[in-house]
Order: C-alpha cells, then structure tokens, then sequence
C-alpha cells in the first residue's frame, strides 16, 4: 500500500455558523474560525473540514448554493476566506472544503434560467419531466419528507428535488454540467484548498428511466446509480489528479463492496466515502418512521459492522472514522452515557474505540469536550428543516407518531443536537456570541466548555490530543491490519491492530458497570499502556466506560 499523507491526518470538522461569532450577530462566522485556529493546532489536528460557507438562501443551512464562487454574507466575504486560509497554512494545518454539487439553490443562475422556459439554455441542468396522469413523474419521496418532484406552473413541468424543494438536482447526465462543476472545483483548488467532502456524491447518477420505488420508505434516493463511477473517474482525470489533495465522499446506502468502488487504491475515483451503517442502528423500526427513534445500539451490532468495514477494507480502500458530525446526534449521548457521572469517561473510551481502528479520523466540533445533545424541550427550539418537516409529517399529517413521543425523538435524533453553538467557556452563550445566538445554547456549558478542559489535564480534550500525538509515533495505529476478539460480548469491544512486530490491543467497556473479562493481562510482560481513561491499571477488571490502549512488542 503506498503511503498518503491524508491516511495520516486527522481531520476537525468546523460547522460554521456554531463555531464563533465575532460581529455579534448571532450567527458563526470566517473571522471566528481564525481566531481558534490554535485551539485546533493545540488538539493535534492537521485538516480542518468547514461545512458550506458559499452564498445561500440557507433553506438547508449552506447546502442550498445560491454560487459557489461567493461566501455567505453572514460568513464574511472572500478577502475573510483568503485571510483564514493564509494563516491555516501558516501553522501547517490544511482546509477541506464541503463540495454540494448533487443539486444547488432554486436561487442559483443555473436554475433561475432553467425554470424561464423549456427552450433555455440551462433548461438540461435540473432534471425536468412531464406530468404522469395530472401526477407526480414517479413515487419518489424527499429526503426531507413529501415528494420529490415540485411543480412549476410556469412551464408546466415537474422538477426533481432530492431533498428540500429549494433544491433542486442537478442532471449530471448532461456533460456541460459536468465541467462546470469541475471549473468550480478548479476554483477553489487554484486558491490552495486542500481537498473536498463531497455531498452525497453516490446520488448524482439518477437510474434509467427514474422508475418507481416498489415500497414506502424504501431507500429512494438513487444511491450508486449506473454512471457514478463514470463521473466520478472524469472528475478526477480532469481535476483532482492535477493536485494533491484529499477527497471523501459522502454516501448513504453503500456498502463495503460500493466503497471499494469509489475509493479503491486503483480506482482513481475518492480517497475514502463516509458510510452509514452503523448511523442506522438505532432507526425506527417502521420503515416509515425512518431514522426516528430512541432505541439504543446494541454493542453487539456496532462491533459486527464497524468490523466489517475494517476487515472488507483493508489492504484495498481507506476508511472515513466517524461517530459525529452536523447530521447526526452527540456521541456521548448515543452511544455512551452523557450523565455527569459518566460522561467523561464514555466521551474517551468512545474517542479511544474510535481512533485506534485504521482509517482516517474525523472529530467534529466539540466532540473533543464531550459536548452533549442539545436536549430541547419544545418544538420552537429546533431550526431543523429536517426535524421540522418530521414532525410535521409524522405528527399532523400522518399521525403516526404523538407529539410528546416525537419530541423525545428529536431529542435523542435532530440534527440540531449537533448544531447547537461551540462551548467555549462559562460567560454568557458560552463565549460564543454577544448577540442573540440563531440557536440556543446547550444549557450544561458552565460545565462543558472548551476554557476548563483544556486547562484540566485530566479532560476529554487532553485525552484525544494524546490520542492525536500516538498517531504521529505509531505506524500501527495507522497501517496496522485489525482483528475483532470476541464479536459475541455484549459489553465489551477489544480488538487488536497489528503491524511489522507491534500490535496493539484496545479494550473498550460499553457499560455504566464494573465487569471481569476473559483476557489474563497479567501475562503480557510485554505490554506498554500507552493511553487509558482511568488514572491505574487493574488489568482484567473493567470499570464503567473503562478504555485501555497497549502496545505489546
């Protein structure tokens, strides 16, 4: 396997608008994210990741591009984005920008002249279809509830919208399409970014012939359609090859065997995908509630599939290392215990499970606080199109689901647990804003905040800085291969990496209880501990959310 500098790394994801306001606002802005920019070189982090911060109406929060070559007036202005970037290199750290080009804004000029008549020369950039029988095209849902196709009274055509209807997608069937998402990507990399996420990059190939989906809340997103590897391949023949960058594509509904696909170390496509198997877990189990739920993950279920992308993997594509990130609920809260008791000490032993397997690490904000869910209490507390869409569909529309019930999902499942502002210290907003933040803030950062834990030795910061720095002393824990012990442990997950002649063994106890495990440790004289969660060693005994690390040689 040949050794690429972005299978080192370690990414930190920013999620603008949350991360720091400096002109009061209330809203996160460039100018914010330099100012902390220390902060993340301090953790040990190399690639900072930023969520869009194009011009945009904000229907989806930035995923909605009104132009991809403005920054959203909220943000700053491009002189801000030069100056960030700058000063990014300036302390050998990099920047990955988020990529939408599955669909843009309904206010972009593509789409503005698109939708003037059917004759427009931009008319073949969206996906435009005739009414079927006075209907819809097809059965296709949104991701964000109702259909999928909008009517445009104008021209008498329906157009496709994956997602909110003020997103419209893009035909990437249609070459000029193509190249102008590539001048784009040119853009930016001509400015000196350093690599893209790429927005769920496995929908941009439609099937033939847009077919209905046979059953409801099937997945209908046109997930790994016929010419996705085609595009893909193009992009990075005309584009990515040209620089040395990083790319990670975000694709729901693939599975190993896809992913080899898109990031093989031959493929010539991506460097590593963002998959969601293990994101799925906890689902509804009605296929019509989708992803809202309060189940817990069964540890035996997250070891089987975590295990499978390591071992499918391995030797033939990279992995994308996630428990967070703006679309998904606060890992401690998942699938730790976020109960002051616990909370430090399930915030590392997840970090630890996590960051010890092979494949690139990503740490999204306040994740390294063991910043929790948002826990709101009312419906008006949430900004979430997806929740809010939600709720209304399960609740008033299709009365699937009680309103009091609904919130308890949203708390353990809105996308606004994540988006909550960055906890920086105990002042008022926790440091975040003097203005009046556009989303509350967590109620428990008096508690949380980034001021006390980086001056606390004992925090969760300093422990996934540790974790950053053994990653720079260790190949193992980059290359090394690993291997499941035990898949049956419905408490404990301990796997081992092995490289050369250095393996390392990692314990992890998923319970709030103390247990005895099978391995005698005693034996291993051998053995170093090069990280633990705990401040003493009693070999086999696992204390609650225990976590231990050895290197054995």
């Amino acid at each position: 396997m040949e050794k690429h500098w972005w299978q080192e790394a370690v990414v930190y994801q920013v999620y603008p608008r949350s991360f720091q306001d400096t002109n009061d606002d209330g809203v996160g802005d460039l100018n914010g994210v330099i100012e902390h920019l220390d902060y993340i070189k301090k953790l040990g982090a190399d690639v900072i990741w930023l969520n869009p911060i194009y011009k945009s109406p904000n229907d989806d929060n930035g995923y909605d591009i009104a132009d991809y070559e403005q920054i959203m007036a909220e943000f700053g202005n491009m002189a801000d984005f030069d100056r960030l970037l700058k000063q990014v290199h300036a302390k050998k750290l990099k920047i990955m920008m988020d990529l939408v080009v599955n669909h843009t804004s309904d206010e972009h000029h593509w789409f503005v002249e698109s939708r003037k008549n059917r004759l427009n020369d931009y008319r073949d950039y969206y996906i435009w279809r005739d009414p079927k029988n006075d209907q819809e095209p097809n059965n296709w849902q949104s991701a964000f509830g109702g259909s999928a196709w909008q009517f445009d009274e104008k021209t008498g055509q329906y157009y496709l919208h994956l997602f909110s209807k003020k997103q419209p997608d893009l035909n990437w069937d249609n070459e000029k399409v193509r190249h102008s998402v590539f001048d784009v990507m040119r853009f930016w990399l001509d400015k000196g970014v350093d690599g893209f996420r790429m927005d769920v990059i496995n929908l941009i190939s439609k099937p033939e012939g847009l077919p209905d989906v046979k059953t409801e809340g099937q997945e209908n997103l046109a997930a790994n359609g016929p010419h996705v590897h085609d595009y893909l391949k193009e992009m990075n023949q005309e584009v990515l090859s040209h620089y040395d960058v990083m790319t990670v594509g975000e694709t729901p509904a693939a599975s190993t065997r896809d992913a080899i696909r898109y990031t093989g170390f031959d493929s010539h496509e991506l460097e590593m995908v963002f998959q969601f198997e293990h994101m799925g877990l906890d689902g509804n189990e009605n296929p019509v509630i989708g992803k809202w739920s309060t189940n817990q993950v069964k540890l035996t279920d997250l070891k089987q599939v975590m295990s499978k992308w390591q071992t499918d993997l391995n030797g033939k594509a990279w992995n994308a290392l996630y428990w967070n990130n703006h679309d998904q609920p606060r890992v401690v809260s998942r699938f730790g215990n976020d109960q002051d008791e616990f909370r430090v000490a399930s915030a590392k032993m997840l970090g630890a499970t996590l960051h010890f397997m092979q494949g690139t690490p990503y740490i999204y904000q306040g994740e390294e606080l063991g910043m929790t869910n948002a826990n709101f209490k009312t419906l008006n507390q949430y900004k979430d199109i997806e929740s809010l869409n939600a709720y209304h569909e399960l609740v008033d529309q299709k009365k699937l689901v009680s309103s009091s019930q609904m919130l308890a999902y949203l708390r353990h499942s809105s996308r606004d647990n994540a988006r909550t502002p960055m906890q920086w210290d105990a002042t008022k907003n926790a440091g975040f804003t003097n203005g009046t933040p556009w989303i509350e803030v967590n109620a428990n950062y008096k508690q949380i905040n980034a001021k006390q834990a980086v001056n606390d030795d004992q925090s969760v910061f300093n422990f996934y800085r540790r974790m950053n720095l053994l990653r720079k002393q260790y190949d193992v824990i980059v290359y090394g291969d690993y291997q499941l012990l035990d898949p049956d442990d419905d408490q404990v997950w301990a796997y081992t990496r092995h490289l050369d002649n250095q393996d390392l063994l990692i314990i992890s106890n998923f319970t709030e209880r103390t247990v005895q495990r099978w391995y005698d440790l005693s034996q291993q004289s051998n053995k170093i501990e090069l990280l633990s969660n705990y401040e003493d060693d009693q070999n086999e005994t696992l204390r609650p959310y225990e976590c231990k690390v050895y290197l054995i040689q």
